[in-house]
């Protein structure tokens, strides 16, 4: 058994017992429908013509009423089925959503930037909704259909075997049908999810800077670019239902052959007394039951390809192994103080030639306020990011308190680190919950404590609920401003002895700069802090500046010492400074 079906069984095991149930339902509805050509050839065969009325017609109510029974147990059967069963596979797809959005967040930064939102967004909902009919229909529809088929066949053969070879004639032609078919329905349902998949990127991509398309009136190019991939995506609809279409009607037209042929064989072998009629009579009820798993077979394959398409795509994802992970032995962090250092560090992205940088040596002492300067493209961000492990070192590395970071639990390391961005993140819901997500057992006074230092618990309580108030997603209904003291806050409620702010006030106004800057100082105080600046006036204070560029760290000092030195850093700081008077 393959590695990939081993996998998909495994779903199964914690609804052993409804499987079983469902399966066991499955059986009696299969041989109920087995029975009822059976009564009728009693009744027309027997009873008919070995009974006169009087005695005939309350064996025949008799038998009646057995039917009556057989249809409300096959009625709860088919319910059991159709309820229980479809819930058996909604869990196991629910087992496997729950799974896929756990191993997205195992993920490093390194996945994501190579992937759109829109088509991971697609790997955990359109591709697991067949997979709950190929799990609850597939092993239902092949114990069904084996049941119908071997037992039609038998008692066909009973009642007339050249008539049964007859129909068996068709039956390798209809199997080679479907094999023929089953690759092409393949390749055009994958095609279909591919589509689908870029079309919710699409979408996603669209949605969220809608304020941009909007502020460029971009509107009629966005819905040209969605054209064009809704276009694509009928394309591709259109191949799979030529396919489907072909599958279905070949289908339909071998039935109709074993029919006219059984019809035909049948009046022949009448007018030759081979059979009676009403064995002819019967045998055309059981051609139904015959045909019937053959459909549903072939059918079958149709959702198997679906399903397993989409299970596919599942396991390309679950199957890509975190590239940060917990070493063996990794430790908790316990009494930080807050001493970082870069031990000879170099960085480069996957899949690129180049170093980001390299040669990086770096000590930080506990409680040091550390400004990292340099042009665009060197790499400031990335080199705070792998202080957290966000991205992994090429070479050398990087201690916290002598301890080496890989040997310290992720979790444990990152709960110890607090990063105000640039671009803040804030969740939709209320403004209690956003800054509560520093801190998920904190109190309503610890957020309350928070947002104070933050300079946040003002315009807080100016909003229309307060703290309860609904900020919308990605906080769209609050200012630049505000936003940043929220995250600020969040960060004051994680209270972590290491800070990270990456350009935290370079996208605000001067006025709402000058609030965060007094609330981020107030959040660096005795802690280890890097400060990623753009504004340069905003690190004049800073203990220790350091330049970075593409060959590593080139100078370290004050902002006196640098100045002084009239190297990048002077020049980095002029140039802004004639930028700001012009302005």
């Amino acid at each position: 058994m393959s590695k990939k079906a081993k996998k998909f069984l495994s779903y199964y095991r914690p609804y052993l017992g409804l499987f079983f149930a469902d399966m066991f339902f499955a059986l009696v509805a299969a041989a109920v429908s087995l029975v009822y050509p059976m009564i009728v050839r009693i009744i027309t065969n027997d009873i008919l013509i070995n009974y006169g009325i009087t005695e005939a017609t309350p064996m025949i109510i008799k038998l009646l009423f057995a039917m009556v029974g057989l249809a409300v147990l096959e009625f709860i059967s088919n319910y059991f089925i159709s309820y229980k069963g479809h819930i058996m596979g909604a869990r196991m797809e629910f087992d496997m959503r729950n799974e896929i959005f756990e191993h997205y967040q195992k993920l490093s930064f390194n996945f994501y930037d190579n992937q759109k939102t829109g088509q991971l967004m697609s790997r955990i909902t359109n591709d697991l909704f067949d997979i709950t009919e190929l799990c609850h229909h597939g092993p239902e529809d092949i114990v069904i259909s084996i049941i119908k088929f071997v037992g039609a066949f038998v008692i066909l053969i009973q009642i007339n075997l050249p008539l049964t070879l007859i129909v068996f004639a068709f039956l390798p032609f209809m199997f080679l049908f479907a094999y023929l078919m089953k690759n092409k329905m393949n390749r055009a349902f994958r095609r279909n999810r591919e589509r689908i998949a870029e079309i919710n990127a699409q979408v996603e991509d669209n949605l969220s800077g809608i304020r941009v398309v909007k502020s460029f009136a971009n509107e009629k190019k966005e819905i040209e670019k969605f054209y064009e991939g809704n276009s694509r995506f009928v394309d591709s609809k259109r191949n799979s239902y030529f396919n489907m279409a072909a599958f279905h009607s070949g289908l339909g037209f071998f039935t109709s052959l074993i029919n006219v042929a059984v019809i035909g064989g049948g009046g022949i072998f009448i007018a030759r007394k081979m059979i009676d009629l009403s064995d002819l009579l019967t045998f055309l009820l059981y051609i139904n039951n015959l045909i019937e798993p053959v459909r549903k077979l072939i059918n079958f394959t149709e959702q198997f390809q679906n399903g397993i398409t989409g299970f596919d795509r599942f396991c390309e994802i679950v199957n890509i192994e975190p590239d940060i992970v917990d070493r063996p032995g990794a430790v908790k962090l316990k009494d930080v103080q807050g001493e970082i250092q870069f031990k000879d560090v170099a960085f480069k992205y996957k899949d690129t030639v180049s170093d980001v940088f390299h040669g990086i040596n770096l000590k930080v002492e506990a409680g040091d306020y550390m400004a990292l300067v340099g042009s665009s493209g060197v790499g400031k961000t990335t080199m705070c990011s792998l202080i957290p492990r966000f991205y992994e070192v090429s070479s050398g590395s990087i201690t916290i308190d002598g301890i080496d970071i890989r040997d310290i639990k992720l979790k444990s390391l990152r709960k110890n680190i607090g990063i105000v961005q640039q671009e803040v993140y804030l969740f939709a819901g209320t403004v209690m919950d956003n800054i509560r997500y520093g801190k998920l057992d904190a109190t309503e006074e610890e957020i309350i404590r928070a947002a104070k230092n933050a300079n946040a618990h003002e315009f807080i309580m100016e909003l229309p609920d307060g703290y309860h108030t609904y900020i919308g997603q990605r906080g769209v209904k609050l200012s630049g401003g505000q936003k940043q003291r929220l995250s600020i806050a969040r960060v004051f409620l994680k209270n972590p002895p290491i800070l990270i702010f990456d350009e935290a006030t370079s996208a605000l106004d001067n006025e709402s700069e000058k609030v965060v800057q007094e609330s981020l100082e107030k959040l660096a105080k005795n802690r280890t802090t890097f400060v990623i600046a753009h504004r340069l006036s905003t690190i004049k204070n800073a203990k220790k500046i350091l330049v970075l560029t593409e060959d590593g760290i080139k100078e370290t000092g004050t902002h006196e010492d640098l100045m002084k030195q009239n190297g990048i850093y002077a020049g980095l700081y002029r140039l802004a400074y004639e930028k700001a008077v012009n302005n």
